[in-house]
């Protein structure tokens, strides 16, 4: 019988502004202080774009990052996938202006609206058309440039967002090896949790918009702790399950990096130590659908992750949505 085909990732990337913004900084703008942000979310810097820095940008380099790994030309990309949702502009998609500016003249570009869980939905849409013979090279992307719609004055959420862009290159591999398992879920009777209610037609833009604030994020931080803690575990423990493997199997658990207590409760319920829990909050804060993608591929170049290793990612996100994959790598 020959053996499963499934989407190996065969080269990851990233990339992350030089500007820096530390706690110290935020203390001149809100009330707060660095010990308050610390020990509440695990931050300490976060990096920022600038006006002339867009996430189509990032996306390029952290692009190029990837498919220099696996040194793989431009032209064999045969699908690019973008989960963001703060794109360059309202149409065309991030994934249509990164197409141009990398010359992917031979890939379908679209992007996922799937805000901190949108890597991870790219990533089962992009191994699903791989494991069906579809295309051979897919590139799955995260990219977030949230500090422009980020409330500076508050204290509760300006302090937790970042900008950067994440992406993973998927084949084809018929040894074993690749993603196993993924699991995508959401709940819409959630979306007043985490979101930003204007811009699109409900409350669209006009000339006499006020900027009050609503046009920024808006989150109960309280309510979304309880619910990611509990449904990305749940969605973790159902991949792993699903693979018919146990948590002391996984070498490596890369998850959105939003708060450093909900990592931790998500650890405890996966009943899996800190040590076996990839970490880079503290350098990046909240950088969305790219948190995950920016991860992996420290990780990876950390070299945290060896040829064989079972690696979960989890995330959740404005929706509200969440996922899982599991990848053998």
């Amino acid at each position: 019988m020959d053996q499963k085909i499934r989407a190996r990732i065969i080269g990851t990337g990233s990339y992350t502004p030089p500007r820096r913004m530390t706690n110290a900084d935020f203390e001149k703008i809100v009330d707060t202080s660095d010990e308050w942000i610390v020990s509440r979310t695990g931050i300490r810097e976060r990096r920022i774009a600038d006006d002339n820095m867009h996430g189509s940008d990032m996306t390029v380099e952290a692009c190029h990052n990837a498919l220099e790994m696996a040194q793989c030309g431009t032209d064999e990309i045969e699908l690019l996938i973008v989960g963001t949702v703060t794109p360059d502009y309202r149409l065309p998609s991030t994934a249509c202006v990164v197409q141009e500016k990398m010359g992917l003249h031979n890939a379908v570009a679209f992007d996922v609206v799937a805000a901190c869980a949108g890597f991870l939905n790219g990533l089962a849409i992009g191994a699903s058309f791989i494991e069906t013979g579809v295309y051979k090279r897919v590139l799955a992307v995260g990219v977030e440039k949230l500090t422009a719609f980020t409330n500076y004055k508050d204290r509760n959420t300006c302090v937790l967002f970042g900008d950067a862009a994440g992406a993973a290159l998927l084949a084809p591999d018929d040894n074993g090896r690749g993603v196993v398992s993924t699991f995508l879920k959401s709940d819409g009777r959630l979306r007043p949790l985490l979101w930003s209610r204007t811009g699109g037609t409900v409350n669209p833009y006009t000339p006499d918009f006020v900027y009050d604030g609503t046009d920024k994020i808006i989150m109960n931080g309280s309510d979304v702790f309880k619910v990611a803690v509990r449904e990305m575990s749940k969605a973790a423990l159902k991949v792993i399950a699903d693979a018919g493997l146990q948590p002391s199997d996984i070498s490596l658990v890369v998850p959105h990096q939003a708060n450093i207590r909900i990592i931790e409760a998500l650890a405890k319920r996966l009943h899996v130590g800190m040590d076996r829990v990839f970490l880079n909050i503290e350098k990046y804060g909240n950088t969305s659908a790219a948190s995950v993608p920016l991860a992996l591929d420290e990780a990876n170049r950390q070299g945290r992750i060896k040829p064989g290793d079972y690696v979960v990612m989890v995330a959740f996100g404005g929706g509200l949505i969440w996922g899982a994959a599991l990848v053998k790598w």
